[in-house]
């Protein structure tokens, strides 16, 4: 059994910063692909990054880059999503999952590929 816990969501101001924080407990804990993903009232859940399971390899949401990073700490079991120049379109709940660890980056863009998935993170950023 693995569990995705999330943390660091709140409000910030457009142009702030915030950081997320996915902390994965249980068995082989650093051994899946991980993503973000995120998913705004009345929208689709959207993808946002996701990471190779040593964390040598990123790939990113093209609305997202240059301004989010995802990364992760092995030693930590934990993955993170720093968030830069937020802007309100941001706002929504962020997810962290987790997928087998031979998935494919690409592969990590739809969401109905997630083994596991964590109860989110809620994100507002005012204008």
């Amino acid at each position: 059994q693995v569990q995705l816990v999330e943390s660091g969501g709140g409000l910030v101001q457009a142009g702030g910063s915030l950081r997320l924080s996915c902390v994965v407990s249980g068995r082989t804990s650093s051994s899946y692909t991980m993503g973000w993903f995120r998913q705004a009232p009345g929208k689709e859940r959207e993808f946002v990054a996701a990471i190779s399971w040593i964390g040598d390899k990123t790939y990113h949401a093209d609305s997202e880059k240059g301004r989010f990073t995802i990364s992760r700490d092995n030693a930590l079991n934990t993955v993170y999503l720093e968030m830069n120049m937020l802007k309100p379109e941001d706002t929504a709940v962020y997810y962290c999952a987790a997928a087998g660890r031979w998935t494919t980056l690409a592969t990590m863009r739809d969401p109905g590929g997630m083994i596991y998935w964590g109860k989110g993170t809620l994100v507002t950023v005012s204008s």
